[in-house]
């Protein structure tokens, strides 16, 4: 998966439309992106992993927090993702769950809720439409979760301090699942227990 483009509206720091054009990075796997605390970096992780799962970068932010407090009541928050895959196009639309103030003040309520709402477009013209279905599709097309997909293409901030700082049972279980070697093990156990057995 490459990101081409995304916009962010009324997300986070951002009060109202921010565009990141990643389409100069093109032609290299591995990129960087650095930046004081408080610069926007965590802004960038959790507007990418929102569009393909529905969820936030880190274990500090909740969904229902992504909506800019500096943002006019009448700006719609949303992400808009457009990557590349295994050579196709495809573009996520993706908004969360958050409160806006009514457009007519009735009744005590002064806010109303926004649900969730996703689309997928595919290079076929055909599209996809809900939160879960969104991210089932996601899911078989990077053929990873988002679990997966935090530890081997995202490390965001705070989470690399978490694997450094990990026992060494942790880290032999999370570098076996970036490296897809559990069948591996998997080999050397049946093995051991096959010598096992003939040893007896």
């Amino acid at each position: 998966m490459k990101p081409i483009e995304m916009t962010l509206s009324a997300w986070g720091p951002y009060r109202e439309e921010e565009t990141i054009d990643f389409s100069g990075f093109d032609g290299n796997g591995l990129f960087l992106i650095a930046g004081p605390t408080g610069s926007g970096k965590t802004t960038i992780f959790d507007g990418i992993t929102f569009a393909l799962f529905g969820e936030t970068s880190g274990e500090m932010r909740e969904r229902e927090s992504l909506r800019s407090d500096f943002s006019k009541e009448g700006t719609e928050t949303y992400v808009n993702l457009l990557f590349s895959h295994n050579g196709k196009i495809y573009k996520i639309y993706r908004s969360p769950k958050y409160l806006r103030p009514k457009k007519r003040k009735t009744g005590n309520d002064e806010f109303v809720e926004e649900k969730e709402r996703a689309k997928l477009f595919l290079p076929d013209d055909k599209v996809i439409e809900g939160p879960k279905e969104v991210t089932k599709k996601v899911q078989e097309l990077l053929a990873l979760d988002y679990r997966q997909f935090k530890q081997t293409t995202m490390l965001a901030q705070g989470e690399f301090t978490k694997l450094l700082y990990a026992s060494p049972q942790d880290k032999t279980k999370i570098f076996r699942e970036i490296f897809g070697t559990t069948m591996y093990e998997k080999f050397a156990k049946n093995l051991k227990e096959k010598t096992k057995a003939l040893n007896v």
